[in-house]
């Protein structure tokens, strides 16, 4: 499994969100899905970030993310006052990569938009 962790802002536009993609997996193996925190359920782009790429998307509860954040080696206070997680991304991917899952693209971010990539052995 070679998940990509999506962490945005409630605007995010589809096209930012493939661009960051595009640089996050550059050299690595295909991805097999997406992820993103449930409170972004919402958003448009993420949807339209999935299906233009195949991929499907989950949606990950609050616990969840939580559970991952001692994991995560990226801690940014904006996001932590925006959502209450000091990483997004990288608890998304992690989560969603399943147990034993190790961060091989930490998180980068863009125009509103945060990726991590992570592979594991499935949810």
């Amino acid at each position: 499994m070679m998940a990509a962790g999506l962490g945005c802002r409630a605007g995010a536009e589809a096209e930012d969100i493939l661009a960051l993609l595009a640089e996050a997996v550059r050299g690595l193996p295909a991805l097999t899905h997406l992820a993103a925190p449930e409170f972004r359920r919402d958003v448009p782009g993420l949807r339209r970030a999935a299906e233009r790429l195949g991929l499907p998307l989950l949606f990950l509860p609050r616990a969840a993310l939580e559970q991952m954040q001692p994991l995560c080696p990226t801690r940014s206070e904006a996001a932590l006052r925006a959502t209450g997680l000091a990483s997004v991304a990288e608890a998304c991917a992690l989560a969603a990569a399943g147990p034993g899952a190790t961060l091989v693209r930490p998180r980068i971010a863009g125009a509103g938009v945060t990726c991590a990539v992570a592979a594991g052995s499935g949810a």
